[in-house]
């Protein structure tokens, strides 16, 4: 009878130990693209043999990395799809795209500079297909409507866009920038070319609407 009850407490040390030396390799691959596996196993807090069993090489994690980042990209999308129908203003379906995109940006950031040297840009574009559609989905709507600029195709506008959002991230990962989402969310709308006063307007509107949401989700839990 005790068997069964010793392995459960393994078997949860073990997804434990899975997530650890995954948000350890985000973070430090974000930092230094070389580091070996070793002194990753290292910084996670675990020995070689621990991490080589659940990532018997650099390939396995890296994919486990990016399948991490399409799940989140997913559930980011979900959210959105919730959230913003297509009557929603297109300024206002923007500046909550790049709020919920903002959480998981680290891991689109670190996908790209994988995309370079491990992962393959095939591989990356697929797991950024569907925010990457979702981006010039909003921009072709705010085209169409007269409220985004005209004078770029919408995906060449979205990557463009997505450039710029990344840089931000850098910023932010230095300490030369400070942010939520909200600058960069400003920024978005106004190089999208909604005027500074609209685009502060939407994005606080925005913002507030998810405060809100936040705030009452915390009073349920707090219920339950």
């Amino acid at each position: 009878m005790t068997k069964p009850m010793a392995r459960v407490p393994q078997r949860r040390n073990a997804r434990s130990n899975r997530a650890r030396i995954l948000a350890t390799a985000r973070q430090e691959l974000g930092r230094n693209p070389d580091i070996t596996l070793e002194e990753l196993a290292r910084a996670s807090g675990v020995v070689r043999r621990t991490l080589f069993g659940h990532f018997p090489g650099r390939a396995a994690l890296l994919e486990a990395l990016a399948e991490e980042a399409s799940e989140s990209l997913r559930s980011m999308l979900a959210a959105g799809a919730a959230h913003f129908g297509p009557d929603e203003p297109a300024e206002r379906a923007l500046a909550y795209f790049v709020f919920s995109f903002w959480p998981v940006g680290d891991r689109y950031r670190l996908l790209l500079a994988l995309a370079r040297r491990d992962l393959g840009a095939e591989r990356v574009a697929e797991v950024l297909a569907p925010a990457r559609a979702e981006g010039t989905a909003i921009l072709e709507r705010g085209q169409r409507d007269g409220v985004f600029h005209s004078h770029l195709p919408p995906a060449v506008l979205s990557a463009g866009l997505e450039a710029m959002t990344v840089a931000l991230l850098e910023e932010v990962n230095t300490g030369a920038l400070e942010d939520d989402g909200t600058h960069t969310a400003v920024a978005t709308l106004i190089a999208a070319g909604v005027p500074e006063q609209k685009a502060r307007a939407a994005v606080d509107a925005v913002a507030s609407t998810l405060t809100t949401e936040a705030t009452d989700a915390a009073e349920v839990a707090a219920d339950d």
